[in-house]
C-alpha cells in the first residue's frame, strides 16, 4: 500500500509552496500546535481559499462555501458538538441514507473520518472548505451567534498603481476575485491623486514609474496629514533583502517582490488590512 503523502508534501507537489517556504513553515509551527496551512497564511505564501482548492483538485473532492446560511436540522447538528466541530474543523451537511457529508478543512484525516464512520454508523463523504467557513457555521448554527449579513471584503477598499498595464491589471483581477472594491492608476501623480480623493484603505504601488515613482508617492502620502495613516505596500522589481530593508526602513508597511505571486498579493493585501483595520469592516 502506497504511503500517504503529508499535507505540506501535496502542496509542494501542486507547486502552491516550494521546499524552501515548506522547511521555514514547519520549523515555525514546531510546538505551537497550529496547522501548517495557517502558518502558511501568516506567512503570506498562501490563502486559505487556495489550500482548499488545492486539496479539492489534486484528490477529487468538492467544495463547499457559504455553508453558514444554509438550514441544517437538530438531528443532523446532533452529530457531534460544538467542541468537535471547532477543534476537528469539521461541519455536517447532509445525510443521505448511510452516507454522511462532511464539510472539513483536512478530508485526508482519515482518523476522525473513521471515528466518526463507526460512532455514527454512516460512511462519510468528505467535502473541502475553508477555516472560515467552518467558525462561521459553527457560530449561526451551533453557539447560534448571528454575524452581520454582508460580506466584509468587499467594503475594503484597495489602490493599486503600476505603471505596467499587464501587472497592473493582473493584480487588481486577483485582488478582485477576493471581493475587494479596486482602484487603480497607471503612475504616481493619478494615485496620489486617487488616494486624496478616494482614501483607499490600503495602497499597492510599484517603486519605479514615469512623472512621479512609488518613493515620491509615498514621500507625499507621508507628508499629507489627510492620508498620511493609509498603510502602503511597495511592488519591486529588486527582489534583493538589502531592497526590502530599505524600503521597510522609509515606512513601507510591506514589501512585495515582482514579478507578482498573486497567492502573496492576496495574503499581503489581508494582513495589512488586519493588522491596520482589525477584522471588522471599517463605516461606509
Amino acid at each position: 500500500m502506497a504511503k500517504r503523502k503529508r499535507f505540506g508534501e501535496i502542496l509542494v507537489d501542486a507547486k502552491v509552496v516550494d521546499e524552501q517556504q515548506l522547511d521555514r513553515a514547519l520549523q515555525k509551527q514546531k510546538g505551537t500546535g497550529r496547522r501548517l496551512g495557517q502558518v502558511l497564511e501568516q506567512m503570506g505564501v498562501v490563502t486559505e481559499r487556495d489550500i482548499a482548492a488545492t486539496l479539492a483538485r489534486q484528490f477529487g473532492f468538492k467544495t463547499v462555501a457559504n455553508i453558514a446560511r444554509a438550514s441544517f436540522s437538530a438531528e443532523l447538528l446532533g452529530l457531534f458538538d460544538s467542541d468537535t466541530a471547532s477543534k476537528k474543523m469539521l461541519f455536517p451537511l447532509k445525510k443521505e441514507g448511510k452516507k454522511l457529508f462532511l464539510a472539513m478543512v483536512n478530508p485526508l484525516d482519515i482518523e476522525v473520518i473513521d471515528n466518526l464512520s463507526f460512532k455514527n454508523g454512516l460512511r462519510v463523504i468528505p467535502c473541502v472548505t475553508t477555516p472560515s467557513e467552518i467558525q462561521s457555521a459553527v457560530n449561526r448554527h451551533y453557539l447560534k451567534i448571528v454575524e452581520q449579513s454582508y460580506e466584509p471584503d468587499a467594503w475594503w477598499r484597495v489602490l493599486v498603481v503600476d505603471d505596467q498595464d499587464l501587472v497592473r491589471s493582473a493584480a487588481v483581477a486577483a485582488l478582485k476575485r477576493e471581493g475587494y472594491n479596486l482602484l487603480e492608476a497607471a503612475d504616481g501623480a493619478d494615485g496620489l491623486k486617487v488616494t486624496l480623493k478616494e482614501k483607499p484603505h490600503l495602497v499597492i504601488v510599484d517603486t519605479v514609474m514615469p512623472r512621479m515613482d512609488g518613493y515620491e508617492m509615498f514621500r507625499a502620502i507621508q507628508a499629507n496629514l489627510e492620508i498620511k495613516h493609509i498603510p502602503v505596500i511597495a511592488l519591486s522589481s529588486k527582489s534583493t533583502a538589502e531592497e526590502e530593508a530599505k524600503l521597510l526602513e522609509m515606512g513601507y508597511f510591506d514589501f512585495i517582490a515582482k514579478p507578482i505571486n498573486p497567492v502573496r498579493l492576496v495574503a499581503r493585501t489581508r494582513h495589512a488590512l488586519r493588522i491596520i483595520y482589525g477584522t471588522s469592516p471599517p463605516p461606509r
